[in-house]
């Protein structure tokens, strides 16, 4: 048998390795390479969106957090469409009758992508909603957020991709 002492540095070994492997959805690293399918038909891939700015949001319709937020991430997308601003917002897991359903209550005007059309919410680990990500123009993630976050939060993290937005207004 292995002594206690080799046994704790072996599982805290696996266990630093083990984090190691979900390294690539931190600030600065590549994106994992994925496709997303919009309820429109468009398709996204790193490939599609090299040299613009991709702000992922992840949400459900039974979030009110990320109800909250609808209007300022469709908002964002209209006032950074010109600046080659990719906005999809990524429904986790609910069928796509009760997306279509919700959003004839509550249209949204950004993209809306389904868990079934992608596999970045996978890539995220998304369990916990609003989730936002921004892919810089080179690729790269330059800002993640688990939570709501408000105008200013979601403005800081385009301007760490690049994208100057305009000062935040007051709430």
């Amino acid at each position: 048998m292995f002594p206690r002492r080799v046994f704790v540095f072996f599982a805290a070994f696996v266990i630093l390795a083990s984090l190691q492997a979900f390294a690539a959805d931190e600030e600065g690293q590549p994106a994992p390479r994925f496709h997303a399918k919009t309820l429109s038909g468009e398709t996204y891939t790193n490939q599609s969106t090299k040299g613009k700015v991709v702000l992922l949001q992840f949400w459900t319709t039974w979030c009110p957090y990320c109800k909250k937020e609808q209007s300022l991430v469709d908002s964002i997308d209209r006032e950074f469409a010109t600046k080659d601003v990719v906005v999809l917002a990524i429904d986790v897991a609910e069928s796509k009758k009760k997306v279509k359903q919700y959003l004839q209550e509550s249209p949204r005007s950004c993209r809306i992508v389904l868990t079934e059309d992608t596999n970045l919410a996978a890539m995220y680990q998304a369990n916990s909603y609003p989730i936002y990500v921004v892919i810089d123009r080179d690729g790269n993630i330059a800002a993640e957020q688990r939570g709501a976050g408000g105008e200013r939060s979601l403005r800081r993290m385009l301007r760490k991709a690049g994208v100057e937005a305009e000062p935040e207004k007051e709430n």
